[in-house]
């Protein structure tokens, strides 16, 4: 039962992970080619600086597709966690840009973060139990040699 258990709870992370990518792309690439259809990119208010808000979902956008990419090619699935953590980070700097240049920043910009940022988190997490199992349990069968 607790192998089910596992297998379900496993299979739950890994599908929240693979929709918080594709949402995270699909925001990202939308913000910049449309605007303010997911986040308030207020021209008034914010001026030059909404491009700078713009530019820097771009990049995020290209990053994500690099580190899947390299993730999904050598095996190395907990470098999520790493990228899920900066995720997170990235609302304190966003506090910290807002504060700076004296402009409200959308607070769905937060919660985005957020979401994408702990489904990082937590599968990266999942990617590191997983191979310490896996390890664990070649080295018990006595097929690891030192």
């Amino acid at each position: 039962m607790n192998n089910l258990a596992f297998r379900c709870f496993k299979f739950v992370l890994e599908a929240n992970f693979y929709v918080s990518v594709i949402v995270l792309l699909v925001v990202c690439f939308i913000s910049v080619a449309t605007g303010d259809y997911f986040f308030a990119f207020n021209e008034d208010l914010y001026g030059p600086m909404a491009n700078n808000l713009r530019m820097m979902l771009l990049y995020l956008a290209i990053s994500e597709i690099i580190i899947c990419a390299y993730c999904y090619f050598y095996k190395k699935f907990q470098i999520i966690l790493i990228a899920g953590f900066f995720l997170v980070m990235a609302i304190g700097s966003l506090k910290f840009y807002g504060m700076i240049n004296d402009v409200d920043v959308d607070s769905n910009f937060f919660l985005f973060f957020l979401y994408t940022g702990l489904s990082h988190i937590f599968f990266g997490i999942l990617a590191g139990i997983e191979k310490n199992v896996n390890i664990d349990n070649y080295s018990r069968s006595g097929n690891l040699t030192n």
